[in-house]
This record gives C-alpha cells, structure tokens and sequence, in this order.
C-alpha cells in the first residue's frame, strides 16, 4: 500500500522519467524542483520562458542546464502556451506553471486549438501525508469548481478516482463530507451525498466506494464513527474526501497545510494530461511531490 511520499517517488522512478513542460520556468522554486526530480530519474524537462531569467537563476542555486531543452518565449502568454503544445502535440506528457498566473496557464490549457480538453470538468486534488493519519489523504476540490452541482461533484469524484488508481490505490474510498451525517433536505450538500452514494450503488460512478454524508470526523476516525453509530466501509477509512464547495475544500487544505505540519502535493485533474499547478507558498518538496504525481498520472495515462 502507498502510505507516504516516499512510496509516491518510489513509484515514479519505477515507471519514469516523463517529460514535463514548464510553463514561464524562470522560478526559483520550480527549477529547485524539477531539478530535482531530474536527478531522482522520473522526469525530463522542457523549460519554456525567458531564457536569459532561466539561465540566471540556474548559476545562482547551482543547476547545470547542460542536459535541458529551453525554448526562449519571453511572453508569458506566449510561453504558456507553448507548454501546453508540447503535450498536447506528444512531446512531453506534462505541464507545469511556473512564474505565471494560474488563470493564464489554464486559458492555453482549454484552448479549442492547442490546449488539452477532454469534455470533462477540471478539478484540483491534493494528496497529503499527515502523521495523525494511517495513509494518504486525498482533498477534493479546494482550488478549482466554486459551487459544483450535482453531476460536477461526480465528475470530480472520477476525477480524484483516477488520481488514486494512478498511486496503486485500487479500490478508493470516497467520503463525500458535509456538515450533518443524515440526508437533510435543507441542507442540500447533505442530499447530494445522498444521491452520489446511490450513483455508486448503481455502477454510475465505479471504480470506488463512496459513503456519505459523513462529518469529516465520522469520515477520518473510526472511534468517531463508531460513536455515532455509523456502520459503512467508508467511515473512519477514506481514501478521498469530497468536500461540499471550494471554501470548505480551501479551508481544509490550508489547515492541513499549515497547522497540521503535513508534506502535500496538488495537481489538475480531468484534463488530456496532469497539470502541475502549484502555488508560490508551496515548499520545494511539495512541488517535487507534485510532479510525481504527474509522473503517475502520466503513466497510468
């Protein structure tokens, strides 16, 4: 079983390198990065940017570039762009944001032309090792859908799905979490819970076992569960929580970010291939994790 970020970058050296497109590369953080994952075996890089700002920051943390394509795009827009081609053309199997703002990257990324659409929604998974908990956790959808109805919380739901298929986790268990363990009809996340678990029970979403609604205790700990009185395969177990809207997913992520002291990684989901899309405040490990998950993702592609 894959219980740690160590077994994640395991993996992708086993079924590695891809090659990763980045996106406006000249950033510090990202270089560090990629880099590493470099040496570690499980990517090649294209780096696409001002090759100049690239070639500058290399020599200040010390990266030989000797072994790297850069292709010189000053303009972010234009560079962005071209990262995205080189996927969707097959001459790298991943994109990376660099020093480039999230909605620019994700405008070449749905571009009818040259972007990487599959018809279904795009959503963000984060995947965290927290040391209060048994394995890894999956969070669903704190960067991307504000207000997902229905059909596009089971759509994120097989997004997240394919991640954990991708990391060896065969048979996810999803708790769809709300604030009330019982189907309320005036709480409405509580009666999409509902419907998504009879989905399930009925073959529409597979792949997966959702349970639900749970409150995020009954969800994550089994005492909690068991003091409810909340007998399902999911509670206390989950593999994948699938939180109501993006305040609730952001909220989450950033308390297990920053409070719990959890090593993370984040991708896009849903798109023709992963999406590395990490934010500024994301340490250097979070991103190498990042681009493992890529790694992974590409793979099982």
């Amino acid at each position: 079983m894959i219980k740690s970020f160590e077994d994640v970058l395991n993996l992708a050296k086993s079924r590695g390198p891809k090659t990763i497109s980045v996106a406006v590369a000249q950033d510090k953080e990202v270089l560090i990065a990629v880099n590493a994952a470099k040496d570690m075996g499980i990517i090649e890089a294209i780096l696409v940017g001002d090759k100049s700002e690239i070639i500058k920051i290399a020599e200040e943390i010390n990266i030989d570039l000797g072994n790297y394509e850069i292709i010189d795009i000053k303009d972010p827009i234009e560079a962005s762009r071209k990262a995205v081609e080189l996927v969707s053309t097959g001459k790298a199997h991943i994109v990376m944001k660099g020093l480039v703002d999230t909605s620019i990257i994700l405008k070449a990324v749905l571009d009818e032309e040259i972007g990487l659409r599959t018809g279904s929604i795009l959503s963000h998974v984060a995947v965290f090792s927290v040391d209060t908990y048994h394995k890894l956790l999956l969070v669903t959808d704190a960067a991307m859908n504000i207000a997902p109805n229905l059909e596009q919380k089971k759509q994120i739901v097989e997004n997240a799905v394919f991640l954990a298929h991708s990391i060896d986790i065969e048979n996810p268990k999803v708790a769809v979490v709300c604030a009330k363990e019982k189907v309320n009809p005036k709480m409405p996340a509580t009666v999409d819970a509902g419907q998504l678990v009879e989905a399930n029970e009925k073959g529409d979403i597979t792949g997966c076992i959702v349970g639900g609604p749970f409150a995020l205790d009954n969800a994550i700990s089994k005492e909690a569960a068991i003091h409810k009185g909340i007998n399902h395969p999911v509670a206390g177990d989950a593999d994948i929580i699938l939180t109501p809207n993006i305040e609730s997913g952001n909220v989450l992520y950033k308390a297990l970010a920053f409070l719990a002291k959890s090593k993370n990684a984040g991708i896009i989901v849903g798109a023709k291939a992963p999406i590395v899309l990490t934010s500024r405040a994301d340490s250097d490990e979070a991103k190498l994790n990042s681009i493992a998950l890529g790694v992974l993702m590409a793979s099982k592609k």
